[in-house]
């Protein structure tokens, strides 16, 4: 008879791997390293922000994402209306290339707090604005509370950002059926850890409000997410907070969890409206040709 922990391994290995794939759901094959990204507006630290768009925008990509592949089509996007954009990697595991946002995601915000600071010491902005892609709406909420991020940050827009964690359409609540399932997730991957539904890191976030004053807040969700789940609870409470379900703008709009991010211009528009409210446009199914 087997011992009990290889027991437990031989059980929990299929699950974790079941998480995984649950989490990248459609996510392409990674195509370029951060190195390769376009040089002129995108990851050009020459670039000077405009009296039009006067903060550069950091782009922050979600679990099993990088700074390249999460952003083929957002980047070019706002870098053709005039923004500097700037994009990082974090989250990364020893020997897990190209698919990050894995590690302890109080220390991944530690790797955005340094990225934001080279990029505002970089174009001499006093101020950025956020804009992440699940996790990565999420885990800059951590910098902004804890870090010392609320005075660097202007505007933070989370495309399907899993706030409040998630339960994976249910695939989470199976983990007490599988003993030290949870622990070896955690330890092999405290990324994804982290964002379960009742965490510790997810406790500690929302304990004493969503929000941190000064900095506004954007959330845009689409009731197909298969990933960050229930999609409600990717909202945010608090003041200076806008909540948009895609669906509400163009009924016709059928992105999920990864394609909000990857080519929706429906959601691109609703981002670009939060970074410039100023000058915001009605966001309708017509803004997929903008």
């Amino acid at each position: 008879m087997l011992p009990w922990k290889r027991v437990v391994r031989s059980l929990v290995r299929p699950l974790t791997a079941l998480l995984l794939t649950a989490a990248v759901a459609a996510v392409p094959a990674a195509t370029a390293h951060a190195s390769d990204a376009p040089s002129s507006g995108w990851n050009d630290y020459s670039c000077k922000p405009s009296a039009a768009h006067p903060r550069p925008v950091v782009l922050v990509h979600g679990t099993l994402g990088n700074s390249v592949d999460n952003w083929l089509s957002l980047a070019p996007y706002l870098k053709k209306r005039g923004y500097c954009v700037f994009s990082l990697d974090y989250g990364q595991l020893s020997g897990v290339p190209l698919f990050h946002g894995l590690g302890p995601i109080d220390k991944s915000a530690g790797q955005l707090s340094a990225f934001v600071d080279q990029v505002l010491a970089a174009t001499g902005a006093p101020k950025a604005d956020l804009v992440g892609h699940s996790q990565g709406g999420m885990m800059p909420r951590y910098y902004l509370k804890f870090l010392g991020g609320a005075a660097k940050v202007n505007a933070l827009v989370g495309l399907a950002p899993d706030n409040h964690g998630t339960d994976l359409d249910g695939l989470t609540k199976l983990l007490p059926y599988f003993p030290g399932a949870a622990d070896l997730i955690k330890a092999t991957t405290p990324g994804l850890a982290d964002q379960v539904v009742g965490s510790d890191f997810l406790t500690r976030l929302n304990t004493g409000g969503d929000t941190v004053p000064g900095v506004h807040y954007t959330v845009i969700a689409t009731k197909y997410d298969e990933v960050a789940t229930p999609w409600r609870t990717q909202y945010l409470s608090g003041p200076d907070v806008h909540n948009v379900l895609l669906q509400d703008l163009c009924a016709l709009d059928l992105s999920e969890h990864v394609g909000i991010a990857l080519f929706d211009r429906i959601a691109f528009h609703e981002v670009a409206n939060a970074l410039d409210p100023a000058h915001a446009t009605a966001t309708t199914c017509a803004s997929a040709f903008s």
